[in-house]
């Protein structure tokens, strides 16, 4: 009873936490989409130098830790973004931070989505005179996509979790909110074993809808045989 009567006190405060984790969650997920699905074009099928850009941004994303990366944009950026009369508050670099390295990682799952997909359709529509980019859009941008759902609703998971690395930059999201309510109320256990349930609610909630779009989407013939 004394543990809800403690969230029913704190419950404000986490929902206005909650609101931002579910905002950086959504908004990394969706601009990074956008923004990974031509870059792994790009990636895929070109070469030179956009290839190449596209593979370094990639590898420096993966290759450095998001703690790193928020730090660099809410603590390096400012040098030489104040001269020029822009700040960079929590909310800038929080949602830049999660955008850049969401796109990322959507990039490499995406890949995988697209290299299911059989060469033989490449061939067959080069043979009814489909130009490559009409190949793309038509033949492997429908299939890659639905192929990457399973790996993209991890990317989603993944990331709600790691909007918890927002209250490093003082961001307001539902870790940070959490922290200074452990701070005040000196009741560390119980907020933060609150603030585990709040997650685990939304992984799990995230996940079975993951899972239904998936199944609606789902390329017939390629379903794998349910047992029974």
């Amino acid at each position: 009873m004394e543990l809800l009567d403690y969230f029913i006190t704190i419950a404000p405060v986490l929902g206005k936490g909650l609101v931002f984790t579910l905002l950086f969650t959504f908004v990394g997920m969706i601009v990074g989409f956008f923004m990974a699905v031509p870059l792994c074009l790009i990636n895929l099928y070109t070469h030179g130098f956009w290839k190449k850009v596209v593979t370094g941004y990639v590898e420096l994303i993966r290759g450095t830790p998001l703690l790193v990366q928020l730090y660099i944009i809410y603590y390096g950026f400012p040098k030489f973004l104040l001269p020029l009369g822009i700040t960079v508050t929590p909310y800038f670099a929080a949602f830049l931070g999660f955008i850049l390295n969401s796109a990322a990682y959507q990039i490499e799952y995406m890949k995988g989505g697209f290299k299911a997909i059989s060469y033989e359709q490449i061939e067959a529509s080069q043979s009814l005179g489909m130009s490559r980019w009409e190949t793309v859009i038509t033949i492997l941008l429908p299939q890659g996509l639905r192929f990457s759902i399973p790996a993209l609703s991890n990317e989603l998971i993944y990331l709600l979790k790691y909007t918890s690395l927002g209250f490093v930059i003082q961001a307001p999201e539902l870790m940070t909110q959490a922290k200074e309510l452990a701070s005040t109320h000196a009741r560390y256990m119980e907020t933060y074993l609150i603030v585990a349930f709040i997650y685990v609610f939304f992984t799990f909630l995230l996940s079975k809808i993951s899972d239904m779009v998936d199944e609606k989407l789902r390329i017939p013939g390629f379903a794998p045989e349910k047992i029974r």
